[in-house]
Order: structure tokens, then C-alpha cells, then sequence
């Protein structure tokens, strides 16, 4: 579980988190949605510790990231595993070198061991194997489906739904993709502006009156008439 408190974040003059509240829960996939310049980007990488917020904080199963020592934020990036946007890979190293690296970097396991672990999630998810073969206890992806079909993107959608399930992990999806909500929207999160807008679930989406989400969910033809028929029966 990660809880976020009244967290603030400015660059320059410029304030694009203006006191940000929410509950990742574990075991539940939680996405971030918004429109471009809303504040998911800067809350996601915050989550990460690349950004540092001036004010609030962010709590890890209670630990709270900003009192934690050197050693036990490394600790702390042991148990992350990321999807970055693009896959993020090394075009120097072959997938097997690729899914084996965060082992390498954050493990002291034989060659032996890391070349068995590879193997087994290389079978079992694949495409995004490196991100779960540390068996994180959080899962964060950033625009995990940007620039795919359809059909690949439903297949990372359902493979990241059933690998949170399965391992009980925090997962927290940054996504511009209204077939993710609707499709794997357990826990979701709407900024606006750098302010949680909303939250909910893809099923209180459908019944919600608050016109900022509705006006950014429903703005296709598509999603106006799912919700149309949801609300009818």
C-alpha cells in the first residue's frame, strides 16, 4: 500500500502538485489519468523518488520516504519494479541481459540463480519480465501501452492485472488510455490542474456526476455510448 498526504510540487514558479492526496492499495491495479500537463507524470516520478515534493509525504507500507536512511531507500528500490514508456530496454544486450540486469544491480545472486529466475518470468510474462524479476512488492508503469495495437495493449493490460493479483503487489499505472480504465480501473485516480479531481472505480465511473471526468472520459462517441447503456440497465 502507498499513501500519499498533501504532497506539493513546484518547478520554478510553476506549482504542478497542489496538495495531492490518495491510497494506492496493494493487490489492486491503480491508475493515474489526466490530460496532458495535469501532474501524473511529476506524481508518478515523485512515487519514484526522482522528484522530491516540498511539502506532505509518501508512505511505503508506513515507511515514509523521506525519513529513510541512504541504506534503507536503496532497500526500498529493491522492492520497485518499472515499465517505462517504450520499454526502456539496453539495445546493447539481448532480452535474457535486459530482464537480468536489476538482479545484477540490486541482488547478490550466482550467475546460477539469476540465470534460473530469468528463464522462469521470461516464460511467464514476457514482455515485461525485468520489471517483475525482482518480485516487487510495488509496480509502477508509466505509459505502458503508448504506441501499441489494440490487441497487444489488452494483452499488457491483462498480464499486468493478473501479476498484481497474483504476487499482491502495489501497482500504479500512469495511462492516457480509456481502454486500460475501463479495462483493468480498479483504484483510479484524476488529476486536473496538479488537484485530485476524482477517484473511484471504472464501475463508479459510469455514475459519477462530476463533470470534469466525464467531459475527459467520455469526449469519444465510443465511451458516451458504453456509459449510456450502462445507466440504463
Amino acid at each position: 500500500m502507498i499513501e500519499i498526504k498533501n504532497i506539493e510540487k513546484s518547478f520554478g514558479d510553476s506549482k504542478v502538485l497542489k496538495g495531492v492526496s490518495c491510497l494506492f492499495e496493494a493487490g489492486k491495479t491503480n491508475l493515474i489519468i489526466g490530460q496532458s500537463g495535469s501532474g501524473k507524470t511529476v506524481l508518478l516520478k515523485s512515487l519514484l523518488g526522482i522528484h522530491y515534493p516540498e511539502k506532505g509525504t509518501i508512505s511505503f507500507d508506513g515507511r515514509i520516504y523521506s525519513e529513510l536512511l541512504p541504506e534503507e531507500k536503496r532497500e526500498l528500490r529493491t522492492e520497485i519494479g518499472m515499465v517505462f514508456q517504450g520499454s526502456a530496454l539496453f539495445d546493447s544486450m539481448t532480452v535474457a541481459e535486459n530482464v537480468a540486469f536489476p538482479l545484477q544491480m540490486f541482488t547478490h545472486n550466482t550467475p546460477s540463480e539469476t540465470k534460473d529466475r530469468v528463464d522462469f518470468v521470461l516464460k511467464r510474462v514476457n514482455l515485461i519480465a525485468r520489471a517483475i524479476v525482482n518480485n516487487p512488492k510495488y509496480l509502477f508503469c508509466d505509459e505502458p501501452n503508448s504506441g501499441l495495437d489494440p490487441y497487444t495493449s489488452t494483452v499488457i493490460d491483462n498480464l499486468i492485472k493478473e501479476i498484481t493479483e497474483e504476487y499482491n503487489i502495489t501497482t500504479v499505472v500512469n495511462t492516457h488510455d480509456m481502454n486500460s480504465v475501463m479495462e483493468i480501473g480498479e483504484n483510479i485516480l484524476f488529476l486536473k490542474n496538479g488537484i485530485k479531481e476524482w477517484q473511484g472505480t471504472r464501475e463508479e465511473i459510469f455514475r459519477t456526476d462530476n463533470e470534469a471526468i466525464v467531459d475527459f472520459v467520455y469526449s469519444s462517441n465510443l465511451f458516451k455510448k458504453v456509459r449510456e447503456a450502462y445507466l440504463k440497465g
